[in-house]
């Protein structure tokens, strides 16, 4: 019955009504994450890579990049990184979007093994992304300044 009560008859033909439109309901995870989404095409897939960067700290370095990578040592992870940043800027450079979208894949991955590496966990890179949400980016490099202006051995601890 309920079914029929969605038809409107025209002669001896139904026709379906069209539904109303109802706004799509939003995810919680789109609540938060308004900007860049949800599913594989967004940043969470960010934090799902770099717990396989993690955990292949452990594999062997025959069947994993990441563990080859990170078995060399953070000097040899930083220059990779720092290879792939240069290979994605000639790209933006010459125009090759296609190229530049391949390349920060690159640039992606090898600073999450460059975290890995220096044992930085993803969540506190967004900490410091949403501390300095609404900064202008003017203030927030003069306040940065001012803190590389005190020496070194006063503002930091080496991380174990």
């Amino acid at each position: 019955m309920a079914k029929s009560a969605r038809k409107k008859v025209e002669g001896d033909k139904a026709v379906a009504k069209p539904k109303p439109n109802k706004p799509k309901k939003r995810t919680a995870i789109k609540k938060v994450l308004p900007i860049i989404g949800t599913g594989d095409a967004s940043a969470l897939v960010l934090d799902r890579l770099y717990a396989v960067v993690e955990s292949r700290r452990t594999a062997s370095p025959d069947i994993s990049h990441s563990a080859r990578l990170l078995q060399r040592g953070p000097a040899k992870v930083a220059q990779k990184f720092g290879e792939e940043a240069v290979e994605c800027l000639i790209e933006a450079v010459a125009g090759n979007r296609t190229a530049v979208v391949a390349e920060s894949a690159d640039v992606l991955y090898h600073l999450l093994v460059l975290w890995v590496s220096a044992g930085v966990e993803p969540d506190e890179v967004w900490a410091e992304l949403t501390r300095r949400e609404g900064i202008s980016g003017i203030a927030e490099k003069a306040a940065r300044e001012k803190v590389l202006a005190i020496p070194r051995r006063l503002r930091t601890k080496k991380i174990p």
